[in-house]
């Protein structure tokens, strides 16, 4: 099973990550969230996953997006100049079928794979959708972040910084970013699971090549802030951050 996180408009990464999966056997793939925001096809990425029933929970900025469908510019006030645009421009690059597909997506993903293996997928934590979960966390920090939910397979997002570890027994993968890279490596990132009856779940992260030329070129062709275009070439997001 590959688990995918954080696309973020980018549908070219996003092909060629499912394309990837497959090849590498994967029989189903799961989206933690964040489609939206930042690159030049958040329709487009909202129509793909639906259109091949894709599995998939709401990210913090897909909540923004709907905030600002239902409140208008308002939604938006207080941000900084650059993030402000590229929201607003977001929510109004997508259409009513991919609003709704969005507003109607869960929170979190809980099942169990093959039989036996307890699997919780979230965006940020189980603590709540904007809460983060890095390399670095502790055993108390995961246990914190639990609270009363011991499932064996915890895979994340949001952070757009992937990584696999087993802590207490509890298998967590952060998937890192489908579309957006913000560690200097341009090639976008998901992860692999492999839960078999009987065994010990394992998972992998799995950086892939794509063509970015066709994000880029898109990104040209629209009002969004030229520095994305780096962005998205470098693998990087600092100009946004701040």
């Amino acid at each position: 099973m590959a688990f995918v996180s954080d696309i973020h408009g980018n549908l070219p990464a996003l092909e060629a990550a499912v394309a990837n999966a497959k090849a590498r056997g994967a029989g189903e793939v799961v989206c933690a969230g964040d489609m939206t925001g930042y690159g030049p096809f958040p329709d487009e990425v909202c129509r793909f996953l639906k259109e091949r029933r894709i599995p998939a929970i709401i990210g913090n900025y897909d909540q923004k997006v709907i905030e600002v469908a239902k409140r208008g510019r308002a939604a938006a006030a207080g941000m900084k100049q650059k993030k402000r645009k590229i929201l607003l421009w977001t929510a109004a690059h997508l259409g009513d079928q991919s609003l709704r597909y969005l507003a109607g997506l869960p929170e979190r993903i809980a099942r169990r794979l093959s039989g036996e293996h307890k699997l919780l997928v979230v965006h940020g934590s189980p603590v709540s959708i904007d809460d983060t979960i890095y390399p670095s966390i502790t055993r108390r920090g995961l246990e914190a972040k639990l609270g009363d939910q011991r499932p064996d397979i915890l895979v994340c997002g949001h952070t757009h910084i992937p990584f696999v570890k087993r802590i207490s027994g509890v298998l967590v993968l952060n998937c890192g970013s489908a579309g957006q890279p913000v560690d200097g490596d341009p090639r976008p990132a998901y992860a692999l699971v492999h839960a078999e009856a009987g065994a010990r779940p394992r998972g992998r992260i799995v950086r892939f090549d794509y063509a970015p030329d066709r994000t880029i070129t898109a990104l040209q062709k629209t009002s969004l802030p030229k520095g994305l275009r780096k962005d998205f070439a470098e693998g990087s997001k600092m100009r946004f951050l701040e």
